[in-house]
């Protein structure tokens, strides 16, 4: 069994750090861990007017276990480089290019009242097992901006947080990491409770429902500033005041285990500060945590950048709509198929020594 824990700013594997006693152009690689954001696989869409969008084109028909096992069968391939975590999420993440506050497709695997889904939670629980078995560290999230809507209201995105942990802690499974909702600070968000201002109520939720025996380690994730430094659209990377916005708050870091920013959009010197100005917080001095960038984009240049600041990198690769060659655009193609990918794939193995 593959167990992932904490151990001050690392992360541990069986209880051993990641990458033990690696450095890369005397930069520390001991307990990053690198991980690739793959939100679709267990993706579903239950609306009928939309599912047409998502159809392989060998076949013509979209198939949600085609999509799982392609993807369990590319799971080695990611480790073999590297790349020890991916990030999965019930509600999924735009499958397409254009971003819409609200989304036409039902990708949720938590229904209006907070209950769980169970053709979704089958096809969880069968990549989480061969999660572990691959030795791959899953970081689960919960909520995503533009699904969230489908939920009928507070007390039932609290009940999604309890069911959902508690099915997370019952699998007896411990390659978990959870992740209450993705960027917390996008606009988009219909419930109060999923935003900056209270999320932290639904970590303190989540680490409620374990015991010393049974934790998993929970956080959520900050855009990192891209969204705050826009001015008439125009992304301002000057604009240092605003990158401050985008990254997780004093009340989300009292209590987290570990900090998540996604840094889109970003240069590699932002990229840099948006993980310093966590390190900058009181409540982070007071109890040093991981810093996880798990978003950003396909410029490994950033993966460089964050090393640099001891923050392991996470690959987000929307791809062509016109082929689905990125990780996030469905119907996903989960192999190292394309430059991009391989860039990513050989970046990560370059820094973690995998590359022979």
């Amino acid at each position: 069994m593959t167990k992932v824990s904490i151990q001050n700013e690392m992360f541990l594997i069986d209880g051993v750090p990641t990458h033990k006693g690696r450095e890369w152009k005397g930069h520390k690689i001991e307990g990053l861990l690198f991980n690739n954001r793959v939100v679709q696989a267990i993706f579903d869409d239950e609306n009928p007017d939309t599912a047409h969008q998502w159809v392989y084109p060998d076949t013509g028909v979209w198939d949600p276990e085609r999509n799982l096992a392609e993807f369990i069968e590319a799971l080695p391939l990611y480790k073999e480089k590297g790349c020890d975590a991916v990030t999965v999420n019930l509600q999924g993440g735009m499958p397409i290019t254009k971003t819409e506050a609200v989304q036409p497709w039902l990708n949720t695997a938590i229904d209006p009242k907070g209950d769980l889904k169970p053709a979704y939670m089958d096809r969880l629980k069968r990549l989480l097992h061969a999660a572990d078995k691959a030795g791959i560290v899953v970081i689960v999230g919960f909520y995503y901006f533009g699904q969230d809507n489908y939920v009928d209201d507070e007390e039932a995105v609290k009940r999604g947080v309890v069911n959902a942990t508690d099915w997370l802690l019952e699998t007896g499974l411990e390659n978990l990491l959870i992740e209450i909702n993705n960027e917390c600070d996008i606009p988009h968000y219909v419930h109060d409770i999923l935003k900056p201002a209270r999320v932290h109520e639904l970590i303190a939720l989540a680490k409620s429902r374990m015991t010393q025996t049974r934790a998993i380690a929970t956080g959520t994730s900050f855009a990192g500033g891209s969204y705050h430094m826009r001015h008439n659209g125009v992304l301002d990377m000057n604009d240092h005041a605003n990158l401050e916005k985008g990254i997780p708050t004093e009340a989300v870091l009292e209590v987290s285990d570990y900090a998540l920013i996604h840094t889109n959009e970003m240069n590699m010197n932002n990229t840099r500060l948006a993980v310093t100005k966590v390190r900058e917080r009181n409540a982070y001095k007071a109890r040093p945590m991981p810093v996880v960038i798990n978003e950003d984009s396909t410029s490994v240049t950033n993966l460089f950048a964050g090393v640099e600041v001891y923050a392991p990198w996470g690959y987000y690769d929307q791809g062509d709509n016109n082929y689905h060659d990125g990780y996030q655009s469905v119907p996903v193609n989960w192999g190292i198929n394309t430059p991009n990918k391989r860039a990513f794939f050989d970046a990560v193995a370059e820094v973690t020594g995998k590359n022979g």
